[in-house]
């Protein structure tokens, strides 16, 4: 209906005579309107709540996979928000079903719980699903009182802060953290532990490395960097990995602490910072001394040791790629070199020092990885072994095996190198004899 319709109702019903009519002209015409906003008003509405119901069954109906469902999940949003804006109506229930619970293989489950899973063949919302699978079969859900739809967006929010680099990136944040659950399982660390523990264990091997640059520690301090000043030159990219991991729990859909109380959240908090505060290489020597002193007689009811150890394991988990299958530790090292290399020709641009084991015309593989598993992952883990002997058959070796590997490839590299000397010698000395000597007259 249209305000004329509905003043020429009014009219013939009230019998008001035509003489009169302007009298009321302007009344009749602010009722009409209302009753016509009143009308479109409700249209609005239904339409709203039509396409509410149509979202829904896609989401019901179709199995939409976790990316898809982050693009539903947003028009869901604005719906909401505009229903919100129009009078409202409820929407937990479709927000509640705005992502689907993800079934592994037990053969899947059982190799998430070894050094051995291979990181490389699962795509990120496969990652997602294992990431969350760690967190229900620890009990971390339960124990945390966590909103299981709050940690699958926790989960989302997490992956999306993490940029494309060739090392530090989303992927490699999925192999710390399985690494993380691997130990737990290995070590038997529940039993050892609390619940709490195994949870700040988890979220900072998951949120150690957020929106890392690509570009470590050295580079942000000699390039004066906003994050160097921000931090002091104090460990600015654990800071800011720090700060990125409290602002995503900030947010309340992400916030999977929400139910635990102000006190224990505190808490938790600080342990996640000083174990994301560990992963900063400068501080190697200081922590594994600190834990050397400790372990012939560890207390695992002493809060400084087992702060201790947490530091330890997020460190082994941090730089754990050379405890895997040579198929699956190799190729990270080549990302690893990528990044370096990216550094080094930007260092080199820009004047800055550059370091010799990040330069590509001082590097090679073996040299890069022989000194680092000598001096500093086979001590770090061995220390270790003397408190899990467990870990020595498959985690140990494995690091003692990668170490001769890539001894035996420098050996080749060095062979290499010296038949090419020789070759290059021989060349040399064939020219000069070919060349005539000139005689001078005396």
């Amino acid at each position: 209906c249209s305000p004329c319709d509905i003043k020429e109702l009014l009219c013939s019903s009230s019998n008001i005579p035509r003489s009169k009519e302007d009298m009321f002209q302007n009344v009749l015409s602010q009722v009409a309107e209302q009753f016509s906003r009143a009308f479109r008003i409700n249209e609005l509405k239904t339409e709203v709540t039509n396409r509410l119901a149509m979202l829904e069954k896609r989401v019901e109906l179709e199995g939409l996979k976790v990316v898809e469902i982050e693009k539903c999940k947003n028009d869901l949003k604005k719906l909401r928000d505009e229903m919100t804006s129009r009078g409202g109506g409820r929407t937990d229930a479709v927000a509640s079903r705005s992502f689907l619970q993800y079934t592994l293989s037990q053969e899947t489950i059982e190799a998430l719980k070894k050094p051995t899973f291979d990181v490389w063949h699962w795509e990120h919302n496969e990652m997602l699903s294992c990431l969350e699978y760690m967190y229900h079969d620890l009990g971390l859900v339960k124990e945390f009182n966590m909103n299981p739809i709050t940690l699958k967006r926790w989960l989302l929010g997490i992956q999306e802060n993490y940029r494309s680099n060739p090392f530090h990136n989303f992927r490699h944040c999925f192999c710390v953290s399985q690494m993380m659950y691997g130990m737990i399982n290995l070590c038997n660390l529940p039993e050892k532990m609390t619940l709490t523990d195994m949870g700040i264990l988890m979220t900072a091997a998951v949120c150690h490395d957020l929106d890392h640059p690509g570009y470590n520690n050295t580079y942000q301090i000699n390039a004066r960097t906003e994050l160097a000043v921000r931090y002091n030159d104090i460990s600015p990219l654990e800071n800011h990995h720090c700060a990125v991991a409290f602002q995503i729990l900030s947010l309340p859909e992400c916030n999977i602490f929400a139910n635990v109380e102000l006190e224990a959240y505190k808490q938790i908090r600080q342990a996640i910072i000083t174990l994301i505060l560990a992963t900063d290489m400068a501080r190697h020597g200081e922590i594994l001394d600190s834990f050397k002193h400790k372990v012939d007689s560890f207390d695992f009811t002493n809060e400084e040791h087992v702060t201790c150890l947490k530091m330890v394991l997020i460190k082994c988990c941090d730089i754990s790629n050379e405890v895997r299958p040579t198929e699956v530790a190799e190729p990270w090292v080549d990302c690893l070199l990528e990044e370096y290399f990216m550094q080094s020709d930007r260092e080199k641009t820009e004047g800055l020092p550059v370091a010799p084991f990040m330069d590509r015309d001082k590097v090679t593989k073996p040299t890069a990885q022989i000194g680092f598993i000598k001096f500093v992952l086979i001590p770090m883990f061995e220390t270790v072994m003397k408190l899990f002997p467990q870990i020595e058959e498959i985690m140990v070796q494995p690091l003692r095996d990668s170490r001769d590997h890539y001894e035996e490839l420098k050996q080749i590299d060095d062979a290499m190198t010296e038949v090419g000397h020789l070759f290059s010698l021989n060349i040399t000395l064939s020219l000069v004899n070919q060349i005539p000597i000139p005689i001078f007259p005396s």
